[in-house]
Order: structure tokens, then sequence, then C-alpha cells
């Protein structure tokens, strides 16, 4: 195991905590652990001790709390970069206090399915991790417009960002992140309550590459034909929109001969 530089361990029920800190040698720079129902705090806390040139971490644990979140000193300070909570349920504003403290330098952050995270979570974020360049928020239900506020005025370097499934986004969300002159790609997947108003503040957007609308219901017909002022669009996906028909997709393929439109 001395060779290993990257680790990737998923649904390995039978490991134990002890099994998985004799996998872990000083080498790894990526490591990724999933669905292994035994791994807790106490694993988070040798993953700090044992893996000083760790750089990505992915984890999807339901049973770490905030506590694991503690663990990460100094060692990990100038090193991990990269950072994917997924589903961590536990997880909440306490522990993004101690994320935003100990890793100053992270450039990717996802808290996807982390639904005990609130808007206070993403002000810390936001205030404090001016590094960022990819924010994942999806499946967070508590996330709302606020947080959108913090992290348009303070996320200076975003390039992307993934608020899928974060139902309380409205038109006044959007109008926030419209001011974000470095966001590349936003994904607003099932954020329900956008309608026509809030994709109109998207076409000042000149930086923006990708966008993603699937799932919002609300669009019409116009506000999506609309979307054709955004000429310098790469990938435009609007599958399961009910207004956005085949003749609106042609219509928008016709008008934006560069981008590639998903229906």
């Amino acid at each position: 195991m001395q060779c290993i530089y990257r680790l990737e361990l998923s649904g390995c029920n039978e490991i134990t905590e002890g099994g998985l800190w004799t996998c872990l040698n000083p080498k790894i720079v990526s490591l990724s652990i999933s669905d292994c129902i035994n791994v807790a705090d106490d694993t988070i806390g040798a993953i700090s001790q044992l893996l000083p040139s760790l750089y990505e971490l992915t984890l999807q644990a339901y049973h770490v709390t905030d506590a694991a979140l503690a663990f990460f000193s100094s060692k990990q300070c100038n090193t991990l970069c990269v950072l994917k909570l997924h589903s961590c349920w536990e997880i909440t504003n306490h522990g993004i206090v101690n994320v935003v403290h100990s890793l100053p330098n992270l450039t990717v952050l996802s808290l996807s399915g982390c639904s005990k995270v609130t808007d206070d979570g993403i002000e810390l974020i936001a205030e404090n991790l001016r590094k960022l360049r990819s924010l994942d928020l999806s499946w967070c239900p508590r996330i709302t417009d606020a947080a959108l506020e913090y992290i348009a005025c303070d996320l200076g370097q975003l390039e992307e960002l993934i608020l899928d499934r974060c139902q309380h986004v409205t038109d006044i969300g959007v109008g926030y992140l419209s001011t974000m002159t470095s966001l590349t790609k936003l994904f607003l997947r099932w954020c329900t309550q956008v309608r026509d108003f809030g994709i109109q503040h998207l076409y000042t957007m000149k930086s923006l590459r990708v966008l993603s609308l699937a799932g919002c219901n609300q669009l019409t017909s116009s506000g999506f034909m609309g979307l054709r002022q955004m000429r310098q669009l790469e990938e435009l996906e609007l599958t399961n929109c009910p207004t956005a028909t085949h003749d609106v997709c042609k219509y928008l393929k016709d008008n934006m001969p560069k981008c590639m439109v998903i229906e």
C-alpha cells in the first residue's frame, strides 16, 4: 500500500476503522470514501493525522458529525484544497466553523445533501473561503436567497455554483448571482420557484458558459426564448421543463449555433 497515491473505497461495509487505518499511507493525495457504514468521526481523525499530503477528500458518511471536522489541523491547512462532503446529514453550521478555520485554502467545496446547513453556514463560507472556485450546495433544503447574497458579495473568484433542488431559491437570489462576473457554470436544476423574471437577470452574465434550468417548471416559453441573448453559452440544459417544447429548443438552437441545447 506504500505506493498508492489515490484510494477509493465504496460500499466496503465489512471494513473496520482499524482496517481503514492500515490502508492509509502518507503519500496519498486523493481519498474517496462512500457508503462504508463503519466510517465515523474517528476515521476523520485518522485521516487528518496520517495523510499530511492529502489534496482531495471526498466523503459520503451518514454518521460523521461536526466533531469530525474539528480534527483538521495545520497539517492540512496548506495541502487540502478539495473537500466534498456528500449526504453527511449530521453536519451543521458548527461543522462549517471548523472547516473555514482549519482549511482556509479550499478551492472546491461540496456540501451536497448536507441538509442541516443553513444560510448562516454559507455566510461563514463566503466570508472566510475567498479562494473558492467551485461550490456545490445541491440538495441543501435550508438554503435561501440570503445565502446567494453572501456568495455574490464575497466569493469573487467563484467559477461554478451548483444549487440543484434548493427549493427556496427565488428570482431575488438569481438576481444576486447575476452580479458575479467570474461565474462560468450555474446549475439551477429543480429550483421550482425560479420564474421568467429571475432568468432575465442572467441575460447580462457574459462570462457564463454552462447553464442548467432542468426541472424549472415555472418558466414559460417566452422566458426560455429570451435566453437567445446569451450567445456566449456553450451548454444549456432544459430537460423536464414542460414549456421547453421542441419548437422552443429548435428556436434556441437556430439562434445560438455555438450552444449545445439539451432537451
